[in-house]
């Protein structure tokens, strides 16, 4: 169910030499597959563990389906650019655990809106063979203009060249934008449309703000403390 990339034992220069070596492999191109669920990705880090939670939602109702959450050494040290490296384990973990495999995966955290071009959602859409779309809180790397104040404006954000790498997105009247850019397998306007779709009220959209709970310890309505759960 995933392609073994490359080992996680690395330095920070091998790390960023395989990042520059997949970002050829990645795919901005959606292939109108239906989307009958998503499965948000988050992880929260605690001493030495990160724990990786994978909330799978049924889309385009946005109930939740299944909940999984694992834990993983931390094996990298933190360092902006490289968090595939340190998370993707706990990712991994998370991923064999679950039943229900959605047909599309938002990470809380870059795709393309990255240095070198490849976030941990595109890194580990290469992994999971899955489209990915990252959902960042945050500007990494990037330029724009202002985002208006309503639900839904956008400003384009782009490279050094000009390229178009995603979208500001204002999901929320009164709060800060988020940077929706492409993972893997799909276009920018796609993944612009399915964080717009999926959002219930709430800044983050259903899948990543759910996960965002789960990792830091919160319960999804119903839930139990047995693992993985079905709703």
């Amino acid at each position: 169910m995933v392609v073994n990339l490359h080992n996680w034992n690395l330095t920070p220069e091998e790390a960023a030499r395989i990042q520059t070596e997949l970002r050829s492999r990645l795919v901005f191109k959606w292939n109108e597959q239906p989307v009958r669920t998503i499965g948000g990705v988050d992880i929260s880090i605690k001493t030495e563990t990160a724990r990786a939670a994978i909330v799978v939602i049924s889309y385009p109702e946005l109930n939740p389906v299944e909940v999984v959450v694992a834990d993983a050494p931390l094996v990298f040290p933190y360092i902006p650019g490289l968090l595939a490296f340190r998370e993707g384990p706990a990712v991994l973990a998370a991923w064999t655990e679950l039943q229900n495999k959605p047909d599309l995966l938002m990470f809380d955290g870059q795709g393309i809106a990255h240095p070198r071009g490849i976030g941990i959602a595109s890194q580990m859409g290469l992994w999971l063979e899955r489209p990915t779309i990252g959902v960042a809180k945050s500007r990494l790397y990037g330029r724009h203009e202002e985002v208006g104040p309503e639900r839904g404006d956008r400003a384009d954000l782009t490279d050094n060249k000009g390229n178009i790498i995603g979208i500001v997105l204002r999901t929320r009247e009164k709060t800060n934008p988020l940077y929706v850019s492409p993972g893997h397998l799909i276009d920018v306007e796609r993944a612009t449309q399915f964080v717009l779709t999926s959002l219930a009220g709430f800044r983050l959209p259903e899948p990543t703000r759910w996960a965002h709970k789960v990792a830091g310890g919160e319960k999804l309505p119903n839930q139990d403390t047995g693992q993985p759960r079905l709703f």
